[in-house]
């Protein structure tokens, strides 16, 4: 287990893709309650999220996410764009892709697996559930499963 007690492991790399301030604002403070030691990016579009992910420009020095939660409804590229690519790219394909959106329509959700999603999850409006919604992400996707470290 990567805990926070634990000073000597990796923390987990977690990429957000998130547009809307409030949803990024909640998701940090979820996170900030986590067992797990990690570190939590940020991209708020589709491009920027494609140029964090190719190390490029002002992300060549980023790590590679080991997790990404990725929103559908984003400017410049949408969710859909981004897994695409994602998916397509030998060296991304193993980076598990959570789809965490608004949506509960199931032309997103066929649309999402089949561009090989690894879950999808439907934000709640409800800030308590949403919060429970971000533990149980930490819980099966940090501690349960387990993930290739880049």
């Amino acid at each position: 287990m990567f805990g926070s007690e634990n000073k000597n492991a990796r923390p987990f790399i977690i990429l957000l893709v998130e547009d809307n301030p409030d949803d990024v604002l909640i998701t940090k403070k979820a996170f900030k309650k986590s067992k797990f030691l990690h570190r939590l990016y940020i991209t708020t579009d589709g491009e920027e999220t494609i140029t964090f992910l190719n190390r490029t420009g002002k992300f060549r020095n980023v790590p590679t996410p080991d997790l990404i939660l990725l929103d559908l409804n984003l400017p410049k590229k949408s969710g859909y764009e981004v897994l695409a690519e994602i998916k397509n790219n030998p060296n991304l394909v193993h980076i598990p892709v959570i789809v965490l959106t608004i949506s509960d329509s199931e032309k997103d959700i066929i649309n999402s697996y089949g561009l090989y999603a690894n879950c999808f999850i439907t934000k709640p409006i409800d800030f308590k559930k949403f919060l429970e919604n971000v533990k149980i992400i930490e819980d099966f996707w940090l501690s349960i499963v387990k993930l290739p470290r880049s």
